[in-house]
């Protein structure tokens, strides 16, 4: 059986059963999809969003399947309220399906609003609510994993040798922080890859994000300096650097952020060999 696509697929009939099993009506012009072709989102008329998921029925649930429904447990960060949700295997299509009844944000994301022209924007009072939710978010208790010692390990040797790459601080983390998952007026989005990660490391997936902005990128350096110059911080920027260097090479083309990636690499490594 070929993957399938949300986008394309014919699935009405799961739209259908996701209104019966939450009790609302989807407004099918509203949809949004996820760019891999397994998620997307509707207004309902409750005027809360529903986001609809799928995976092979194989593959087994995961932590990003329940992403959202545990990060309603966390206090003190803004984000969407979960509500509600339903969960179904689907034989004929050999898949499980799983849909999510969460506050609709009507207040876009960065990239949305404008991407790194509006970033490099936000106003002072943004940066400290985004401080203060970071700070909350990393105190707060889970056994849920964001990025592992082994895959950042593994990440950072295959571009980079004969290097150290014991994290020494851990903190939970939103572990996908990046323009597209915060909004203009300071909610963090996307909660499927939370979880115990490097101290820094959202700070740090900020930073590689606003690296085609210079100026922009020296902001998040200078919001985000303790935590980005602890030596967990400067492992996760030189994760950051790696992964855009060998996207690269895999492509075989140039992406906007390997040159400023590789221009930052130095100062990483002395820093780090020190």
């Amino acid at each position: 059986m070929s993957p399938f696509d949300i986008r394309q697929d014919q699935h009405d009939d799961v739209l259908e059963r996701v209104e019966v099993a939450l009790g609302v009506r989807l407004d099918r012009g509203s949809v949004v999809y996820g760019i891999y072709g397994v998620t997307e989102g509707f207004r309902s008329d409750r005027e809360t969003w529903v986001r609809v998921e799928c995976r092979s029925r194989w593959r087994g649930p995961g932590a990003a399947w329940i992403g959202l429904e545990a990060a309603s447990a966390i206090p003190g960060v803004p984000k969407p309220d979960w509500y509600q949700s339903t969960t179904w295997v689907d034989p004929g299509r050999e898949l499980v399906w799983r849909a999510d009844e969460v506050e609709l944000i009507t207040s876009p994301s960065v990239s949305a609003a404008g991407g790194l022209a509006v970033a490099a924007g936000l106003p002072d009072f943004w940066w400290q609510q985004m401080r203060d939710s970071l700070a909350e978010l990393g105190a707060y208790e889970t056994k849920r994993v964001g990025m592992a010692q082994a895959h950042l390990s593994k990440r950072i040797n295959q571009v980079f040798d004969g290097l150290d790459t014991t994290v020494e601080e851990w903190a939970t983390a939103h572990a996908d922080l990046h323009w597209s998952n915060v909004t203009t007026d300071g909610r963090l989005l996307d909660w499927g890859d939370w979880g115990a990660a490097p101290r820094g490391y959202d700070a740090a997936t900020l930073w590689q994000a606003s690296l085609p902005n210079p100026a922009l990128a020296e902001r998040v350096q200078r919001e985000f300096a303790a935590d980005l110059g602890s030596r967990s911080g400067l492992l996760s920027q030189l994760l950051k650097c790696a992964n855009a260097i060998r996207i690269a090479r895999n492509r075989g083309t140039a992406t906007p952020l390997l040159e400023p990636a590789k221009a930052a690499v130095p100062a990483l490594l002395e820093a780090l060999r020190t």
